[in-house]
């Protein structure tokens, strides 16, 4: 590495950084190490220091090491190309359709025999589920847009072969989010955006459900309970369900909005590249990683208690998936009061909304 470049990067930190200590090495393109102590609070004056490293090609990482702040100047610029909303359009389209299907199987009129015409039976569970999906979505988009991260649009993936008609949906990140209270914005926006809609859909769903007794003689799918869903049972029938042979029959616009909590908690899961691994990370720091054995080994204890193969997929991909976090450039900045009651808040609604046994095949 050039000195030239040292001292320019050390000439940049004027009136922000006030270095005590400079290492480098040798090679090329390396990483330089600048221990001291900022002239201003890094959440105010990053920003700054971001626009002038740029201008070698470099990037501020702010780290703590024991109590020391550290300052890494790293040899690479984000500047992610836009991404294309073509595919965003086909995957979402393709996803009206397969949950249009699979509504429709839902419905008394179905019958299968004309599939063009029946189809569109689905529309009250393609447009509640869309509505809780989207808006979870939308909320990380906007969230991360607000923060000028780059990030890509919504892409929805189509199932038509399973009970909801999607695998959900997806935005990525094209680059590391600027600080801890980016990255809880981004994260917990999604969930609570997607609840603010999931809520009051569950509650008409189950306003315009009946409470009757099970099918006899049939094998038929039960979901499971939540401390909320149960909690809304109890309101909307002034009893708690499943009891006495008795449950509620949910209709469509009911089971999207059942549907809608289950994914919400599946993405609350305080652990990874989920948006509970998010909200965690931002409380905890590098600390967050302490809680993934007993995560893993909770859903596992699940699936072998209920019987949920879908525990153990989830434990197994978490094994292979859920040890690294979403670490943000300025790594020091911690959160300020409000996003502090945002992010327990949000760990609080996931234990509401967890279902340690979500689907049971009952005869």
């Amino acid at each position: 590495m050039e000195l030239t470049v040292v001292a320019a990067l050390r000439q940049e930190l004027d009136g922000l950084f006030l270095p005590l200590e400079t290492a480098y090495n040798e090679p090329e393109n390396a990483y330089v190490r600048f221990r001291g102590q900022f002239v201003c609070a890094p959440v105010d004056c990053y920003d700054e220091l971001r626009r002038r490293f740029e201008r070698h090609g470099y990037t501020p990482l702010l780290r703590e090491e024991g109590r020391e702040t550290v300052l890494i100047a790293m040899p690479a610029v984000f500047a992610p190309r836009a991404s294309g909303w073509v595919m965003s359009l086909i995957l979402f389209v393709l996803t009206v359709f397969s949950t249009l299907f699979v509504g429709a199987t839902y419905h008394d009129d179905f019958t299968g025999q004309n599939l063009l015409r029946e189809i569109w039976l689905g529309w009250p569970f393609t447009l509640s589920l869309l509505a809780i999906l989207g808006t979870h979505e939308m909320g990380h988009y906007v969230a991360a847009r607000y923060h000028g991260a780059a990030v890509t649009l919504p892409y929805f993936i189509p199932f038509p072969f399973s009970l909801i008609g999607t695998m959900g949906a997806v935005i990525r990140l094209n680059a590391p989010l600027k600080n801890r209270r980016a990255l809880l914005d981004m994260g917990a926006a999604g969930p609570l955006a997607g609840m603010a809609v999931a809520i009051p859909v569950l509650l008409y769903g189950l306003a315009t459900s009946e409470v009757g007794p099970a099918p006899v003689g049939a094998v038929y799918v039960q979901e499971g309970n939540s401390i909320l869903y149960a909690l809304f049972k109890l309101l909307i029938f002034g009893r708690w369900l499943p009891a006495d042979g008795l449950d509620v029959q949910l209709n469509m616009v009911a089971w999207a909005g059942w549907v809608g909590l289950l994914v919400t908690a599946l993405n609350l899961i305080p652990l990874g590249q989920l948006d509970g691994g998010h909200v965690l990370y931002t409380l905890l720091g590098r600390r967050a990683a302490l809680v993934f054995w007993p995560i893993v080994l909770g859903l596992l204890a699940l699936a072998l208690m209920y019987n949920v193969s879908l525990w153990a997929v989830w434990a197994i991909l978490l094994f292979f998936l859920g040890r690294q976090y979403a670490v943000p450039l300025d790594d020091v900045t911690r959160l300020d009061r409000p996003r502090l009651l945002i992010a327990v808040f949000t760990l609080i609604l996931f234990f509401l909304i967890f279902m340690p046994n979500p689907l049971q095949l009952v005869q």
